[in-house]
């Protein structure tokens, strides 16, 4: 079955351990000396439950850059979706807050178009929609070829070292030049008459063609238990469905990768181009000239809208787009694939803000690969580095407010104050973040879980209570 593995936001009430913890009991927690802190620390991560995994924990301030707290701050570990925020700065600091992604279309002859991808993460149908009105404005009425150029990233669409239950995923979509929906398609399955196999229905029904289906789930009794697993076969477009939904169940939802992100979008724009009166008589991929006239265009949000958008939902698809952005700092550097590249802006980036390229190991800009490796002192100097930036702190997640912390330490004396990055992946989970703390100075900090055997959401509740403690800090 599809499991979300990086980044996910998990809807939590304070608990630790088991005990509900109020509101009221968390706003009225007595106050900490720092030099109290190490030991209530330790308290937490040294219960016997946590013996068998690996802790990584740096807390410092902000300003003076004192330790208040370390725990292996040095060591590599897997940093999971905390690898955003070295992507963040990266390409919020080269590129700058400003910066568009810009989607064209070209007259390469005689009705002859052709759609040039500058990989904008964010393209949905309403741009293409747009695309489409403008070509009509000019007078446009039949395409005899239309032709998806897809050129402008080079190399693999998906990183060799991702695990293939992820590739198989939404989260795990491939990363090209011409994005439509995040490249990611929605499959729904609904139980019928008892005995019969569960109904499939696309929300993209054009999406139905691409896959081989192998439906070998069952509608079962009323109130009987529901268990759906939707697998992708690793020799390609096979999907196989397996397991029961009680007649009386709600259907269950599944985001997939898309099979051909060229040919999605193909299908998609044509049908834009017929709403508006234009018919295609054959679509292609290829590439051409961009010295031809430019017909229509689209531009994205900026790229601080991108970030935001990225690091509140901890999109993986948007880091490796916006990562690739960086390879156009790169000109001429066409022999290597366009990661590569702008892997290596990366480095010399962040190099430059401080960030020493042999302090960290990234092999991708999501944090989806195992081999990724960062520490806690990585990211800690990341954060320090980046703190007068407005942008680049307003794209992180709010404790009870946005993104993956909505739901975290909601009515607790970390609501509003805590901005961190989450992250997580099976046996790993980070937290990296401010803590603007009330009667103290303001804080940042670093916790990494790797090799953990306690479900994620036991490791969060654990966090949660570390970073209660840092908000109630006072000077002793």
């Amino acid at each position: 079955m599809l499991i979300k593995a990086a980044g996910v936001a998990i809807g939590l009430s304070i608990v630790f351990l088991g005990m509900q913890v109020t509101s009221a009991e968390s706003t009225t927690s007595p106050s900490i000396c720092p030099a109290q802190l190490g030991n209530s620390v330790d308290t937490i991560i040294n219960r016997p439950l946590f013996s068998q995994m690996r802790w990584g924990v740096l807390i410092q301030s902000l300003s003076s850059q004192e330790t208040l707290y370390s725990r292996d701050a040095d060591k590599y570990f897997t940093p999971a979706s905390n690898a955003k925020l070295l992507t963040t700065a990266a390409v919020l600091q080269r590129l700058g807050a400003d910066f568009r992604i810009r989607t064209s279309v070209y007259q390469d002859g005689d009705g002859v178009l052709r759609v040039v991808g500058r990989g904008d993460p964010s393209l949905k149908d309403a741009q293409l929609e747009i695309l489409a009105q403008q070509l009509h404005q000019q007078g446009i009425r039949q395409i005899k070829q239309l032709i998806a150029d897809d050129s402008y990233f080079q190399g693999e669409t998906v990183n060799p070292s991702w695990e293939w239950e992820d590739i198989e995923a939404d989260y795990g979509a491939p990363v090209n030049s011409l994005i439509l929906d995040e490249n990611a398609t929605e499959l729904a399955v609904s139980p019928q008459s008892v005995g019969q196999p569960l109904q499939i229905k696309w929300a993209d029904p054009t999406e139905a063609n691409q896959w081989q289906i192998q439906n070998d789930s069952l509608t079962a009794a009323k109130d009987q238990p529901n268990s759906v697993a939707v697998n992708r076969d690793p020799k390609g477009n096979i999907l196989q469905i397996t397991g029961q939904l009680a007649v009386n169940a709600q259907p269950d939802i599944t985001d997939l990768a898309v099979v051909d992100p060229v040919a999605h979008l193909l299908r998609h724009f044509s049908q834009s181009l017929a709403a508006e009166g234009i018919t295609v008589s054959q679509t292609s991929s290829g590439t051409g000239s961009n010295t031809q006239p430019e017909l229509a265009a689209v531009e994205s949000a900026p790229l601080s809208k991108l970030l935001t958008y990225m690091n509140l939902n901890s999109d993986n698809l948007y880091a490796e787009a916006l990562l690739r952005a960086l390879a156009s700092q790169e000109p001429g550097a066409k022999s290597q694939s366009t990661a590569a590249i702008s892997l290596k802006v990366l480095q010399k980036t962040l190099a430059q803000l401080g960030i020493e390229p042999t302090s960290y190991i990234l092999v991708d800009g999501s944090g989806l690969s195992r081999q990724d490796l960062i520490s806690p002192k990585v990211l800690v100097k990341v954060l320090q580095v980046m703190d007068k930036s407005a942008v680049f702190r307003a794209t992180l997640p709010v404790a009870g407010v946005s993104g993956t912390l909505k739901y975290r330490w909601g009515g607790t004396t970390a609501a509003g104050i805590v901005s961190a990055k989450t992250g997580t992946m099976t046996g790993v989970v980070a937290l990296s973040g401010y803590v603007n703390v009330p009667n103290y100075q303001p804080l940042v900090f670093s916790i990494l879980v790797n090799q953990s055997d306690q479900p994620a959401s036991v490791i969060r509740q654990a966090m949660d209570e570390i970073v209660l403690l840092l908000t109630r800090l006072h000077s002793c």
